[in-house]
């Protein structure tokens, strides 16, 4: 019942807002004639491509339907910034209305300069969605390599300068593919890092329809090891036991809830990896497990898709954990709901006593536009944190 209910009720929704987008661009600004049919067209072809949008990388091949999926992401993309804006001239509107009844002015005056206002301001409003859109095209496609240093106490010299990349939330499948993969291995292949880490949704879809577009993968080298977590979308399409076994053939080493040594000149510090914490059966994430291998004279860096479950090792010893997962949001001004869901929701902070490094990702999911939540591939390059006074 539920897997019939679900796209149902999606479709209502979509059919809802495609509706009241009419009514708001189309019969409260006056259009008629060509203007008002073409306004309807987009919005249904728009409504149409952005459903069908769902099933490519699943039901849909990408190999002929990532057209479909790109365009009917950025789809969504226009239609959130649509929303906002309508609502905002919705709100104007009430405010005129209200400063002219107590100017007292003559209800057909006031009536008039509000149509207007709505006219106007709708026109503009799909100008600025367009740029909006269209720039965060352009952000999206250009993922930037982000050097940061990161300070831990009792790092052994043999470390010193270690640079480890992190790649996370590639979500390559529905809108974007090798090609985009490609791109990311060049960029990541030219910094020469020490170690790589994933850090979970590399990809959107079944391993069938998507796994060869992450291909290029198995030409990433690093001297310390190339590891992996899974994040939540690892599980939404093919089971994440499956992607996990996928990775291991582009060469990523898989972290199960488990403990790696990594040595270098006779020095050894510990890499641990835990499965998402949204994970079903038999996948769930266990941190005791997570941990069962670490030394705790060694130095801890602990790989976690989301930041949260930092919550569940504090007071472990762990000296670095690296997260992704938040996107930082994507399209601003959602930033800030990322934020109150997140204890960390990009860049540096802190969990209990847990240091948090959040990626803000290096693709995008849905949408292949990012707005003020510019993507990245991160090398963090570790230092022995200096002494205390």
């Amino acid at each position: 019942m539920r897997t019939f209910l679900v796209p149902v009720l999606g479709l209502a929704l979509v059919g809802l807002l495609t509706y009241w987008l009419h009514r708001r661009l189309v019969v409260a600004t006056g259009l008629r004639g060509a203007w008002a049919r073409a306004v309807d067209v987009i919005l249904g072809v728009g409504a149409l491509l952005g459903v069908t949008a769902f099933a490519v990388g699943g039901a849909l091949d990408p190999a002929w339907a990532r057209v479909i999926g790109f365009v009917g992401f950025t789809w969504w993309a226009a239609l959130f910034y649509l929303i906002l804006g309508v609502l905002l001239i919705g709100l104007v509107s009430l405010l005129l209305r209200g400063v002219a009844k107590v100017r007292d002015v003559a209800p057909a005056v006031s009536l008039d300069r509000r149509r207007r206002w709505v006219a106007g301001s709708s026109a503009a409003l799909v100008v600025v969605v367009a740029v909006i859109v269209g720039y965060g095209l352009f952000e999206a496609s250009r993922p930037r390599i982000k050097n940061e240093t990161v300070a831990v106490t009792g790092l052994p010299v043999q470390f010193e300068g270690t640079r480890i990349a992190l790649i996370t939330d590639l979500h390559v499948g529905p809108a974007r593919g090798e090609s985009f993969v490609r791109g990311v291995v060049e960029k990541v292949a030219a910094e020469k890092p020490d170690l790589i880490l994933f850090g979970g949704d590399l990809a959107d879809g079944t391993i069938t329809h998507v796994g060869e577009d992450l291909a290029p993968l198995k030409d990433l080298r690093a001297p310390l090891g190339i590891y992996g977590v899974s994040g939540n979308h690892e599980y939404y399409a093919d089971d994440g036991g499956s992607w996990l076994d996928y990775w291991e053939t582009l060469g990523i080493r898989a972290l199960r809830n488990e403990t790696v040594p990594i040595t270098r000149d006779g020095a050894t510090i510990d890499l641990a990896g835990i499965y998402d914490k949204t994970a079903p059966e038999p996948w769930e994430p266990d941190a005791d497990k997570a941990l069962a291998g670490h030394d705790d004279a060694r130095v801890l860096i602990y790989a976690a898709h989301q930041p949260s479950q930092a919550e569940d090792v504090e007071g472990r010893g762990v000296d670095l954990q690296v997260s992704g997962h938040t996107h930082d949001g994507q399209l601003w001004p959602f930033t800030y709901a990322v934020r109150l869901a997140n204890p960390v929701h990009a860049g540096f902070g802190t969990v209990g006593d847990v240091p948090v490094y959040v990626s803000r990702g290096t693709g995008a999911w849905g949408p292949p536009v990012r707005v003020m939540a510019p993507p990245e591939i991160t090398i963090l390059t570790l230092t022995e944190a200096a002494d205390e006074e």
